[in-house]
C-alpha cells in the first residue's frame, strides 16, 4: 500500500479533516481535488475504525500515532485530527 506524501501537512498545531470509510475492503489514503479520504479495514465500533485512522494517517505526516488527536467527528465519517 503506498500513502500520499504529508509530511508538507506535518506542522505542531495543523488541523487534518478528512472523510473516512470504514470496512472496506483495503486501506489506503487519498487526496484529490484538495480533500482526504481514507479507507480502512476496521469497523465503526469501540472507536476501532478511528484508531485505525490515526494510525494511517500518522504513518502518511510521519509522525507517532500519539502526536494526532481526534478534536471533530467520533461517529461521524467526516473527521478533523489535530497535531500536537
Amino acid at each position: 500500500m503506498s500513502l500520499p506524501d504529508l509530511c508538507h501537512l506535518a506542522t505542531s498545531g495543523a488541523q487534518i479533516a478528512l472523510r473516512v470509510t470504514p470496512r472496506a475492503g483495503r486501506e489506503s489514503l487519498e487526496l484529490s481535488e484538495g480533500a482526504l479520504r481514507a479507507r480502512v479495514t476496521a469497523p465503526p465500533e469501540d472507536g476501532k475504525a478511528n484508531k485505525a485512522v490515526q494510525k494511517l494517517l500518522a504513518r502518511a505526516l510521519g509522525v507517532a500515532p500519539s502526536r494526532l488527536t481526534l478534536i471533530r467527528g467520533a461517529t461521524a465519517r467526516d473527521k478533523v485530527f489535530r497535531l500536537d
